[in-house]
């Protein structure tokens, strides 16, 4: 920013005579603005140039994007030689090689494996049995995790410590397990799936906020019924409107709900067989935009109805997977264009929404695939994990180009199956549920932003130990006022209260050294009884039989009688 001022002599001798100020008034100093544009761009120019030529002095071969497998460049210390193709014109100057440098530089550091944040992890111990579910608000402050022991678990990224201990723990749906967690797009409530067929909504500290009606299971037409009526399998927030929801159960339906209203659903959406029998939605999704809505069946068929209308289907895919196979994710890309399930026949395939009804798919890849698959937040990569049985290898996290769907990269989690991946496009971390009740958390200092990287850094906190045993306060609202206990405002104030009391706060007498004082014996104790049980327990006298010990008195009791005499006749006639 440049910035002029203009001024008169006159008026700056004025204001300097009267606040006392020297040069004041003088002219503003003028910029060269080409110049210093200028000198600029030549600053940057060597500096590329300086840092191109360590990088690929470092890196002698480097392929470049365009050109085909025969054409590179080496870089070797002291010479340079470079093949390049006859239609490609030659330049010796250096302004040719720098730029021909830098394309290759950026096409280098395109590459989206180097956006793979993995160069560190913490472990959340959410519980022994597997997390299903994962969410995280808009913000990436806070993280939900839901599993099969019916628990949701809150943590706070900003709050933990290096203790890693969740702030809060609760059944919303007592003995149900977790199907699907997801926060709204403002990220102040959270939608929770479960196998029951009544889905939530929580507020951000776990109070209830709606819960949904249930349908009458005794009518036949399901859209005539104001809820579901069986286990629920899915469900996701409406990515622009705040209040919309979706939801997807075995009774046959996929339903949209309004958070204003819970005494009826909003829309009724019904898949159909080639015969036009009723199938079970196992997964459903709304576009990137909102307009469609996804669902994928357990006939393997992956239906899409435009959002306002919800009768016929308005792109109808009828093999995308095997018959009978229940498809267990649907995802888009963050362009809108590309669609991607997850099926049960083990396969992983992406979708054109532009010619799905032309073309089947146009990239699949067969592989023992868990439930759930997404997309990089550049678009280029789609992740999903890989299921093993117990104790048979590691679950793993498994990355593939978009485009050629061709495996680039892949993560080792866990000794068991990886079932649940979330890639937080605003963090760029990647969160991992697992079978064994773990859920991992994957960052790079350096590409990721706040997450996991705001707790790791903090020590853990040391637990305060209450000094003196706090009396609970009873309220009696009617009592007299000679009665009337006094509030206790924090158990604070009241431990520094107590230790301004002398009394309470006496400090112990310590131990007794020598040969003891005031009573107490130090010897053999801290007190006189003690002194006598231990007297007593080092008596090695063996009383074991009664009998015996009697007559050891026996002889001395005949020759000195002192406390035996013979019996005397009372006035009944016998002795005593």
């Amino acid at each position: 920013n440049v910035y002029f001022c203009f001024s008169s002599e006159k008026a700056g001798e004025d204001i300097s005579s009267v606040m006392g100020f020297s040069g004041f008034g003088k002219k503003a100093r003028t910029f060269d603005l080409e110049a210093i544009f200028e000198q600029t761009r030549r600053t940057a120019i060597e500096r590329s140039q300086r840092v191109l030529g360590e990088f690929f002095l470092n890196n002698r071969t480097c392929k470049v994007e365009g050109l085909s497998s025969s054409h590179f460049f080496v870089l070797s210390w002291g010479c340079v030689g470079l093949r390049i193709p006859s239609y490609l014109k030659i330049h010796t100057s250096l302004s040719f090689l720098t730029h021909f440098l830098h394309l290759s530089l950026v096409f280098c550091l395109q590459d989206p494996v180097k956006k793979i944040p993995d160069t560190h992890e913490i472990t959340l111990q959410h519980g022994t049995k597997t997390v299903s579910a994962l969410g995280l608000d808009p913000s990436g402050a806070r993280l939900v995790t839901g599993g099969y022991d019916y628990d949701v678990k809150f943590w706070d990224f900003a709050g933990m410590d290096a203790a890693l201990q969740a702030f809060r723990s609760l059944q919303p749906c007592e003995c149900h397990q977790i199907r699907s967690l997801q926060y709204s797009i403002t990220g102040d409530v959270i939608l929770v799936v479960a196998g029951n067929s009544q889905a939530k909504v929580l507020d951000r500290d776990g109070f209830q906020v709606l819960e949904c009606v249930k349908g009458d299971q005794y009518i036949v037409d399901m859209a005539n019924t104001k809820g579901h009526t069986a286990m629920l399998n899915s469900g996701c927030w409406h990515p622009k409107i705040k209040e919309e929801f979706l939801t997807c159960s075995n009774d046959g339906t996929v339903r949209t709900w309004d958070l204003n209203s819970e005494k009826k659903h909003k829309s009724v959406f019904k898949p159909r067989s080639l015969q036009g029998k009723r199938v079970t939605p196992t997964c459903c999704t709304y576009s990137r935009d909102g307009k469609l809505i996804a669902a994928g069946c357990q006939d393997g068929t992956i239906q899409i109805w435009d959002r306002n209308l919800s009768v016929h289907t308005k792109f109808h895919c009828r093999q995308a997977h095997t018959p009978g196979s229940d498809t267990s994710c649907l995802t888009f890309s963050y362009d809108g264009t590309t669609l991607a399930s997850r099926g049960g026949d083990d396969t992983l395939k992406t979708w054109d929404i532009r010619k799905i009804k032309h073309t089947a798919y146009f990239f699949v890849c067969s592989a023992h695939f868990e439930d759930y698959c997404c997309f990089s937040p550049d678009d280029k990569l789609l992740v999903t994990g890989t299921s093993v049985k117990r104790e048979e290898g590691n679950g793993k996290l498994v990355f593939f180009d978009r485009e050629s769907f061709r495996k680039v990269y892949e993560i080792e989690v866990a000794s068991a199956s990886v079932v649940r991946c979330l890639w937080h496009p605003k963090l760029n971390q990647i969160m991992v549920g697992t079978g064994n009740g773990l859920a991992k958390v994957y960052y790079d200092p350096v590409k990721s932003q706040r997450g996991a990287k705001l707790c790791v850094v903090k020590n853990k906190r040391k637990e305060k130990q209450a000094e003196t045993l706090t009396q609970d306060y009873i309220i009696t609202p009617h009592a007299l006022p000679m009665f009337r206990e006094a509030r206790q405002r924090s158990t604070r104030k009241q431990l520094e209260k107590d230790r301004l009391d002398p009394l309470r706060s006496h400090k112990p007498e310590p131990p007794v050294s020598g040969p003891g004082r005031g009573g107490r014996v130090a010897a053999h104790g801290g007190t006189l009884s003690s002194f006598i049980v231990k007297n007593i327990a080092l008596d090695k006298t063996d009383d074991s039989n009664p009998r015996e010990a009697i007559l050891r008195h026996a002889r001395d009791a005949a020759e000195n009688p002192y406390w035996v005499a013979p019996g005397e006749e009372i006035g009944d006639g016998k002795k005593r």
